[in-house]
């Protein structure tokens, strides 16, 4: 098991975050699932780093990042406070978009492609999405009201509201019924819609043409 996680970094990252899609809403319903959120949270900031040793990355700036966020969630875990959440949540995307770039450099490095970096197609996407809503979160704890729903409009967005809200926005399918109403926040959506387009134009593309070149090289 030790061996596929150093040999597939990204496949493992990217499980682990799809497992999280699954879990969240289970575990920041109940006061006993919030501790394990973070500890959750602990165990992705893991494999982000473990993930950005593999790419072309510093791993010394991720686990920079990593080690202030990871003690500010085993507060959060031992507390059950979210006091320092809008920090740890700071550093968290930083973080996840710091590794989005180094799994990006890994993937175009060179001409042949892994069969790590195709999982870390999706590891990207994830970590980018996990990025900007961390981003929300924070965005929310400095501008009260930032994000409305359809459910309890007036109301602070929990964490897989805003975590559905940037999937949405980062495929740019529209199907969220969260809406940003603050002009920051709306800026910070139009930013990740952005991305979506640029990640799916420019790599996507990309290392769907070098698998294509490869096979052709192949026949």
């Amino acid at each position: 098991m030790t061996g596929f996680v150093r040999r597939q970094p990204s496949a493992v990252l990217f499980a682990a975050q799809i497992a999280g899609v699954l879990l969240y809403p289970f575990m920041e319903s109940t006061d006993v699932g919030r501790p394990l959120f973070s500890v959750f949270g602990i165990l992705v900031l893991g494999l982000v780093v473990l993930a950005v040793r593999s790419t072309p990355g510093l791993t010394w700036i991720a686990v920079l990042l990593g080690i202030p966020a990871t003690v500010m969630l085993v507060i959060q875990a031992v507390t059950g406070s979210d006091t320092l959440l809008p920090y740890s949540s700071a550093l968290e995307a930083v973080l996840y978009l710091y590794a989005a770039g180094a799994l990006i450099a890994y993937m175009l490095e060179d001409p042949r492609i892994t069969r790590d970096e195709l999982w870390a197609i999706g590891a990207t996407f994830t970590l980018v999405a996990w990025a900007f809503a961390y981003a929300y979160v924070v965005c929310q704890a400095v501008v009260p009201g930032s994000f409305t729903a359809a459910v309890d409009p007036t109301g602070e967005r929990t964490w897989m509201e805003l975590l559905f809200l940037s999937f949405t926005t980062l495929t740019s399918t529209g199907l969220s019924d969260v809406v940003p109403v603050e002009p920051f926040a709306r800026s910070l959506v139009m930013i990740e819609q952005l991305a979506g387009l640029g990640y799916v134009a420019m790599v996507v593309s990309r290392l769907v043409g070098l698998t294509l070149h490869v096979g052709s090289k192949r026949e």
